[in-house]
């Protein structure tokens, strides 16, 4: 199964994240199908906190892939109006 989810990247407490497209199988930051964004929590100022395209995210959900319950919330947070 495939699935949509994050992927921890960063220095020791100072986490960001990949949002990418893996087989569930897969260790958490591990190998993976695609990146398709990313999320980072500690964002201040000018810095973006979170960036999905789209286009790919939508297609990898037209094919049967599921996202995480965090990465659903984000996207459905962050959707173009």
């Amino acid at each position: 199964m495939v699935t949509i989810r994050l992927a921890r990247g960063g220095a020791k407490k100072r986490p960001f994240y990949h949002i990418v497209v893996a087989d569930k199988r897969n260790k958490r930051d591990g190998r993976h199908l695609e990146r398709v964004g990313f999320y980072n929590p500690l964002a201040t100022g000018q810095d973006e906190p979170f960036r999905l395209d789209r286009e790919r995210y939508d297609y990898w959900i037209s094919v049967g892939a599921k996202p995480s319950e965090r990465v659903a919330k984000l996207a459905e947070a962050n959707a173009p109006a």
